[in-house]
């Protein structure tokens, strides 16, 4: 039950960093989105550094049912916690959006029009999606401690180098499809988004447990 209450939480703290950081920066920012999106990748950068370092002990802190889904694959979570893992991530995505709404005095229930579509954005889904795998897996493998840090780094600048800005999360895509701000996107467009991420995970999952799986005398095979 901690386990799942730590996913909860960490998914809604997660997206009311991703969605107030994206209100906030865009109100400040006069116009500039260049300076919008930079307050957004680094406050989510930060957000989740505190998250998985708190959570990971707890859940592994996932927040991401693409992650979940490769972790269950490689028998790293079990296969019946699998379902629970992930309506608590949902669910605590869901909120976290709420409660980003209510703290800047929005509308709760909110639909994006933020249309984000076309092979580019889905390719820089799939992308960001393997190279997310990629980080948690090489950083378990060979810096455990340093799995937060990581991890954090690389959201930060992924939301700079993929055309997407980075979902990277079938929970989160989904989260802010309920949200007509800076961060959100149409619902129209959530179905591609989490087909690309979850072929993203696959490749990630398959090439990490191959590059990373391996024991060190048996590198270079």
């Amino acid at each position: 039950m901690r386990a799942l209450v730590a996913e909860a939480i960490g998914s809604a703290l997660l997206l009311a960093v991703v969605v107030g950081s994206g209100i906030m920066g865009q109100t400040l920012a006069a116009g500039n989105d260049a300076v919008a999106l930079l307050a957004n990748a680094l406050a989510t950068g930060a957000g989740l550094l505190v998250l998985i370092t708190l959570f990971a002990p707890l859940s592994g802190a996932h927040f991401n049912p693409a992650v979940s889904l490769v972790m269950a694959a490689r028998g790293e979570l079990p296969w019946p916690r699998l379902l629970p893992y992930l309506a608590a991530q949902v669910a605590g995505a869901v909120a976290g959006v709420l409660l980003a709404h209510a703290m800047f005095g929005l509308p709760l229930l909110q639909a994006s029009q933020h249309v984000r579509s076309g092979w580019p954005q889905w390719l820089a889904e799939v992308t960001a999606t393997a190279g997310l795998l990629l980080t948690i897996l090489g950083g378990v493998r060979h810096a455990r401690d340093k799995v937060a840090l990581l991890v954090a780094l690389y959201i930060v600048a992924a939301y700079w180098f993929t055309a997407s800005t980075s979902f990277a999360n079938p929970a989160v895509t989904l989260a802010r499809s309920l949200t007509d701000t800076f961060a959100g996107i149409a619902p129209a467009d959530v179905g591609g988004f989490v087909l690309a991420q979850l072929a993203g995970a696959a490749i990630g999952g398959a090439l990490g447990g191959w590059l990373f799986g391996a024991d060190k005398d048996a590198a270079g095979a």
